[in-house]
């Protein structure tokens, strides 16, 4: 149960980092569209021009639970994102561990700031054929300005860590005995099937792995095959249409 007075920090923390508070209208993906839409930012559908995070109200609301559960079960391990745009799902999991008090875990937050990769002829065919690299003018968010974001709520502290680069580099050496959250947000094939590869091992029974993605082709099939390698079994849970999550059990 999390503390008194912690709920209603927790929930606004979600509703400044969506940033439904102000409204702000977004660019689109591919081109402008016509003003705020509540319906689009609670499911995570528009991109915003100043808002911390687009994944939507529904998301992060998922974010918070599992967290919070594996916190109440006592599911050992840190917190992790693998890509992170402007921060703002690793800063609300660093705000359920503050409202928790809790001070023996880390965020880690996981990215390029570059944006996603630059497919190649040797990329995966369906990483090739999306070719979102195409939109990493609003893609890339350099680290500068997401440590900034975190700083803006007060959280930014020896709690959270920042893994920069390439995932194939910089996941295989980093730093981290356990996991109890990962949230896998890479988009592409390859950057799926790399985060996978290299912390699902660390992931603490109980703990649970976040797909934002999974509508996108190319991540569907990276966490099919992953799964499909290595036995995994446990029940995918959709959480709006686009994000799924499952927790492990063995």
């Amino acid at each position: 149960m999390v503390p008194q007075g912690g709920e209603l920090y927790l929930n606004l923390m979600k509703r400044v980092l969506a940033n439904v508070i102000y409204e702000d209208a977004p660019v689109g993906w591919y081109g402008d569209v016509d003003g705020y839409d509540t319906d689009l930012r609670a499911s995570g559908r528009d991109l915003p021009t100043t808002a911390h995070t687009m994944v939507g109200l529904r998301r992060l609301d998922d974010v918070q639970s599992c967290v919070a559960r594996v916190l109440e079960d006592g599911v050992p391990g840190d917190l992790i994102e693998t890509g992170v745009w402007r921060g703002g799902v690793c800063i609300l999991m660093r705000a359920v561990l503050e409202a928790y008090g809790v001070r023996d875990r880390r965020v880690w937050v996981a990215d390029s700031f570059e944006g996603v990769p630059v497919v190649h002829s040797g990329s995966h065919p369906l990483d090739r054929e999306m070719a979102l690299h195409r939109i990493n003018g609003v893609l890339k968010v350099t680290r500068e300005e997401v440590a900034e974001n975190f700083a803006r709520y007060q959280l930014l502290d020896d709690q959270v860590g920042f893994l920069e680069g390439w995932f194939e580099q910089t996941l295989p050496s980093a730093p981290i005995d356990a996991l109890a959250v990962m949230r896998l947000d890479g988009d592409l094939y390859e950057s799926t099937t790399d985060a996978l590869t290299h912390l699902y091992p660390k992931l603490s029974v109980g703990g649970f792995v976040i797909v934002d993605d999974y509508n996108i082709e190319p991540c569907r099939q990276a966490v099919a095959d992953f799964r499909e390698r290595h036995g995994v079994r446990e029940p995918i849970v959709p959480i709006d249409g686009h994000g799924v999550h499952w927790r492990r059990e063995a």
